[in-house]
């Protein structure tokens, strides 16, 4: 496939990239700005995607026939305009749901057990001011988890919180794919009765500010709350209330409605509150499996081949 330049938003993990390179013309953005990616895709036959594509890439790109999403979520590929043009576009289900579901434990318990808290009392102030700091801790067991979405993360993350002894309930648009000891129920619900409330949702119309004030009104004082989904399906102010006003115990955040952060934003301020830079799903093993499947998926596109895992199959004719 010499003729064959492939994109790439971002590097990917070296042993696939090195693959790839030895097959095709590959241009690696020098950086993620819309005016750099419309002008690489202009002269380009694929792009892999870990970055947000502007919303017109496609409009120059006459050569562009496939797309492979480095990922899950297709918020990050105008799929309306790829579709009109005929482009195919991938992704990759699934391939950093256990990354995701780790995190999310990590979060709970940290959220819970004040690890890093008392870690810096700890070392600033000695043995007897971090000790006492465990008294104000609570277990995870017997608790209930609230998910907000049923896909592979949130059956995934049920299946661990069974274990550690939690109790489960879920809010999703598909019901009746809930199965036991899992229970659907409806958001307010969810809300009122959760200990730690979990964001596992796409962003769409449906969910664009899904918690907002009103929704954070039905929360338990105590609740801790960690998005995993997409930033904008918290409404940030009204979540920046909640947990200065101690209406909601803490929160872990690893996407956010306007990134990247600088430091400067309220939420930094509030009480109880992790922060990460949308890393959730990035670890070596995830990274390595994700760059090698979307090298894959890339290659059965360009042989004529139609994988599983295409989005939109209907450009197929």
């Amino acid at each position: 496939m010499p003729n064959v330049r492939v994109l790439l938003t971002n590097p990917i993990h070296p042993e696939a990239q090195a693959r790839l390179a030895k097959l095709v013309e590959l241009v690696v953005a020098p950086d993620t700005q819309a005016d750099t990616l419309k002008a690489l895709a202009a002269d380009c036959d694929a792009m892999v995607v870990r970055s947000h594509l502007p919303q017109d890439v496609f409009e120059g790109a006459s050569r562009m026939k496939y797309v492979v999403r480095h990922g899950v979520g297709l918020d990050m590929v105008p799929m309306a305009a790829a579709t009109s043009r005929g482009i195919v576009v991938a992704n990759l289900p699934g391939s950093n749901t256990q990354a995701v579901v780790e995190y999310v434990v990590a979060a709970m318990f940290a959220l819970r057990r004040n690890v890093v808290g008392i870690n810096e009392v700890f070392r600033l102030h000695g043995w007897n001011a971090a000790k006492p700091m465990s008294n104000d801790c609570a277990e995870l067991g017997g608790d209930v988890l609230g998910v907000v979405g049923y896909g592979s993360i949130g059956r995934r993350l049920s299946a661990v919180a069974h274990v550690l002894g939690m109790r489960v309930i879920t809010h999703t648009r598909r019901p009746e794919t809930v199965e036991s000891p899992v229970t659907a129920v409806d958001l307010a619900e969810l809300m009122r009765l959760s200990d730690v409330i979990v964001l596992a949702c796409p962003h769409t119309e449906q969910t664009h500010h899904l918690i907002n004030a009103s929704v954070l009104e039905h929360v338990k004082s105590s609740a801790v709350l960690i998005n995993v989904a997409r930033g904008p399906v918290v409404d940030t102010p009204a979540l920046v209330d909640a947990l200065n006003q101690g209406r909601l115990g803490g929160a872990a955040l690893d996407v956010h409605e306007n990134g990247p952060l600088t430091g400067e934003e309220d939420i930094f301020k509030c009480p109880n509150v992790l922060l990460t830079p949308h890393l959730a799903g990035n670890t070596a093993t995830a990274l390595s499996q994700m760059s090698q499947w979307a090298v894959d998926t890339l290659l059965a596109l360009l042989a004529g081949e139609r994988p599983d895992n295409v989005v939109n199959a209907e450009v197929f004719g």
